[in-house]
């Protein structure tokens, strides 16, 4: 995993491409937000942002 993160940064770097961070950061963010509230309690009231 870290070898990924290590060549998406030289990638970002290289090519001037640090406008997909953003998207990249937000599309960690919310998928590890579904999967941490799935079994959970607050499930409902995370699906109805969506």
């Amino acid at each position: 995993m870290g070898d990924f993160l290590v060549e998406l940064w030289a990638f970002m770097k290289e090519r001037k491409k640090f406008w997909l961070l953003p998207i990249i950061l937000m599309l960690v963010l919310l998928g590890s937000l579904i999967v941490l509230t799935q079994g959970s309690a607050v499930a409902p009231f995370i699906y109805t942002l969506f």
